[in-house]
């Protein structure tokens, strides 16, 4: 039998999965080294096995760690693809594809873009490469969501030779868009038909406006920094700041580490970049964090509400949108004029539909892994 492998290289985790080759890949395994750093460890779910601790792990380590796991699945069988989250395809690509050198050479050059990710993305690439290499790679991209989104959501007021060259707006989380998206078609139709917001809140996050399945606005422009705060990055600043940095003396290298990784809710409360900690928390600095996190999605989603002209649906997912009752339920108090009341019960519980007012609220745990399996699965079979 062949299978298909996903790799999701992220900032602090490596997710991956093992499909069946099918029109609508079956999945077989999934799983994750979560925590990259002195303490990682790989957790295979729903098998009933503790996590794997791994000591201290970067992706290389992680990428050794997953194939002495799928050792045994992989056994006997061929592996005919393998998937890949691109976090960054640039003005050029807007769709799955091939990866071969000519397209490695140019994902590199996104490189500044994406500094947490596409590094990582590209790694696993060529590690997937060598421990595979008669298997077929396929990018699958964060930013293709949003290609061919308005172009007044694509631009800077720069000088237009700047957009020429590539200084737009991309948009990112746009496989977790695509996911949500799919599954609103197939669960409900009318809706998917609609205008929707999107929040995908976790380590990183964002919201898109998405009207008829596609994207009309996104909260992240150039690079993944803009928009929302995060576990690490700052989200929208204003640009005087870093002009203001580097009168201070500040090189480029010490505000990219700055921005990327010193910041967001890591650097608001001086704790730590993770919710559940900062939920659990009695530091003032970590309610303040919290609170900041909290207003800038309620200011995010007026905005793509008026992008949108009106609102039929708000959803939540990433793992703080799915795991999160309490932030959910901040973000939506007093929203009522925009049709939004919370059912407080079923927020608490987990519900997939949280909304008890005339516009729905839907928890729809996202699977960029299936969207990057079905982009594989197409390509084998033409």
């Amino acid at each position: 039998m062949s299978v298909l492998l996903t790799l999701n290289a992220g900032s602090s985790s490596v997710k991956f999965s093992v499909y069946a080759v099918a029109a609508e890949p079956t999945l077989m395994v999934e799983g994750l080294v979560d925590g990259l750093g002195p303490d990682a460890r790989l957790i295979l779910r729903g098998q009933d096995r503790a996590p794997l601790p791994l000591g201290p792990t970067d992706h290389a380590g992680a990428m050794a760690a997953i194939l002495a796991a799928l050792a045994p699945v992989l056994a006997g069988r061929a592996v005919a693809g393998i998937g890949h989250r691109i976090v960054h395809g640039g003005p050029a690509y807007g769709a799955p594809v091939v990866l071969t050198p000519e397209v490695l050479d140019q994902l590199r050059a996104f490189i500044p873009l994406a500094p947490l990710h596409q590094p990582h993305n590209l790694a696993m690439v060529t590690a997937a490469q060598e421990a595979f290499p008669d298997a077929v790679q396929i990018g699958c991209f964060d930013t293709a969501f949003h290609k061919g989104h308005p172009w007044v959501n694509d631009t800077f007021a720069l000088p237009r030779r700047f957009h020429d060259a590539g200084v737009r707006r991309y948009g990112f989380h746009g496989l977790s868009y695509d996911y949500i998206t799919d599954h609103l078609r197939a669960t409900d139709p009318a809706l998917a038909a609609g205008r929707i917001v999107i929040a995908h809140l976790g380590n990183g996050a964002s919201m898109c406006a998405v009207r008829d399945g596609q994207s009309v606005g996104s909260s992240m422009g150039f690079s993944a920094l803009d928009g929302l705060p995060m576990g690490t990055r700052c989200g929208q600043l204003d640009p005087g700041v870093l002009l203001y940095l580097m009168d201070q003396g500040l090189s480029a290298a010490e505000i990219a580490t700055l921005l990327y990784t010193e910041s967001g809710l890591k650097g608001l409360s001086g704790i730590s970049h993770d919710m559940r900690t900062l939920l659990a928390s009695d530091a003032p600095e970590a309610a303040e964090a919290i609170d900041y996190y909290v207003f800038r999605i309620r200011r995010e989603l007026g905005a793509m509400t008026a992008v949108l002209g009106g609102l039929d649906g708000l959803v939540f997912c990433g793992g703080i949108g799915e795991h999160a009752a309490p932030v959910r339920a901040r973000v939506i108090e007093g929203m009522g004029y925009l049709g939004l009341t919370l059912d407080a019960g079923a927020n608490d519980g987990d519900a997939r539909q949280i909304g008890g007012g005339p516009v729905p609220i839907l928890v729809i745990p996202t699977d960029e892994e299936r969207v990057i399996a079905r982009a594989v699965a197409r390509s084998l079979t033409g």
